[in-house]
């Protein structure tokens, strides 16, 4: 809903950075009369407040950026000026020649905000002289706050420094001092180090490393733990901005077979994720040795379907369930690791590595090569049989030691997931098993109906003796 004329939300304290900036709706000088903050969503926006129209700071640098605006364009971003003055009076400024004290013409609208409410959403008012400090703020395409400067009244900005940091901020990454466009921003996890800080965790050592994010063992040192710490790559904003919104809702699980996630953290510019802290090792590890006893596989399996019990039931899917994404506890605890973190990255190295293949059609092919599920190999969403299907094929290579849809590359897997045979497959693995891969590995999703639940009280009736097996 548009504001009422001349007004702004009600703002209990002045915007800040990395909060939605505060609306507003106010007359201006462009083509339909008013500027209104939901016109530039989609789009960025620098925001300029100034004091005074004829003031002596002002022409200086408002002309000066409606010179660059088409480097501003560029960059898809619009810019806007604001102050306290009449809509009447910045019509004047702006036909009034340069020599004569006003700019002569500009390349964007001027804004009236004469009761001041915007200016003080914005924490830039001066009560007594009813005018606006030299404010300067930078809003996302999506009405997020990114950047946000107030200068004295004598200091004019610079617009070489104004698209520097428009520049940066696009980047998505992390800016060193002296950075400039074109130049490459910060490779966070070859920065981090033993002894480095980030928000309140100081890293003591990295304990893994993969495409898409370093881990690290850190130390909280506010509560006083020891902390898992993921440092996601910045290579991709936007991958990583549904990364960390999968490991919000992944955070809300709580089972002892789900690795806990104790916060999401991008406050300082860089996306971290602390988590329980685990010492054994990864399910992936343990089959590399070879197949596992029958007893071993069931226990492992059955806290696999536990632990996704209760994801399936709190409406959350995995999407990339693997051994490597498994971990199993010196107490011999399976923690699933990883729900939806890892499957964003686009790459097609290897059937091995977690991917997100560009397909026709549907859409994206996201997950690991081999443990995908015949839909998400058709481009598909992963849903809950998805995941039913992964924790299927990895089953089999806790049995057998061998991936059930191996390839020399990512094609050669992806057209056996499509052929598959679960009958076939069941035959290869000994009993009570064969019924849970019969079922798992089923090609069409809806005839996939076992659940999480039923394999979990299926193994749990185990009986290595009765197996033949001990």
């Amino acid at each position: 809903m548009a504001l009422p004329s001349g007004t702004a939300a009600p703002a209990t304290a002045p915007a800040a950075v990395g909060s939605l900036a505060p609306d507003f709706d106010l007359q201006s000088t462009g083509a339909s009369g008013r500027s209104a903050l939901a016109d530039y969503r989609g789009r960025w926006l620098v925001l300029v407040f100034y004091p005074r129209d004829f003031s002596l700071v002002c022409p200086t640098e408002l002309s000066a950026l409606s010179t660059r605006i088409e480097e501003f364009r560029e960059r898809g971003c619009a810019l806007l000026g604001v102050s306290a003055d009449t809509l009447e009076s910045h019509k004047r400024w702006i036909a009034t020649p340069a020599g004569q004290g006003g700019l002569g013409g500009l390349s964007f609208p001027l804004a009236s905000d004469a009761d001041g409410l915007t200016c003080r959403a914005y924490g830039v008012f001066l009560e007594p002289q009813h005018m606006a400090l030299r404010g300067l703020y930078v809003i996302d395409p999506n009405g997020v706050l990114q950047y946000a400067v107030v200068h004295n009244l004598s200091v004019g900005r610079r617009t070489d420094e104004v698209l520097r940091v428009l520049a940066a901020l696009q980047t998505g990454g992390l800016c060193a001092e002296n950075w400039t466009p074109g130049d490459a921003t910060l490779n966070a996890p070859r920065q981090v180090g033993p002894g480095s800080t980030i928000s309140h965790y100081r890293i003591e050592e990295q304990i893994g490393k993969g495409s898409f994010a370093a881990v690290y063992r850190a130390e909280d040192t506010t509560l006083r733990r020891t902390v898992a710490l993921k440092i996601l790559k910045m290579d991709s904003p936007a991958a990583i901005g549904r990364a960390l919104d999968e490991a919000r809702s992944a955070a809300s699980l709580t089972h002892p077979n789900i690795c806990t996630i104790y916060s999401v953290d991008d406050s300082e510019g860089l996306p971290v994720i602390a988590m329980e802290y685990l010492a054994g090792k990864s399910l992936a590890t343990l089959i590399d040795e070879g197949p596992l006893p029958l007893a071993q596989a069931a226990d492992i399996a059955g806290q696999i379907a536990a632990g996704m019990t209760v994801a399936h039931e709190s409406g959350v899917v995995h999407g990339d369930l693997k051994p490597a994404n498994v971990f199993v506890t010196d107490a011999g605890t399976v923690k699933v690791l990883d729900f939806g973190l890892s499957r964003r990255e686009r790459t097609g190295k290897s059937p091995d590595e977690t991917t997100e293949l560009l397909a026709g059609g549907s859409g994206s092919v996201a997950g690991t090569p081999s443990y995908m599920s015949p839909e998400q190999a058709a481009g598909e969403r992963a849903e809950q049989a998805s995941d039913i299907f992964s924790l299927g094929a990895t089953i089999y290579e806790m049995l057998t030691g061998h991936r059930a849809f191996g390839g020399e590359n990512v094609l050669q897997v992806l057209g056996k997931i499509r052929a598959v045979d679960s009958t076939k497959l069941a035959a290869e693995v000994p009993e009570p098993f064969r019924p849970i891969i019969t079922q798992a590995l089923v090609r069409e999703p809806a005839r996939r109906s076992v659940t999480m639940r039923e394999i979990a009280a299926e193994l749990e009736t185990f009986d290595a003796s009765a197996a033949g097996t001990t």
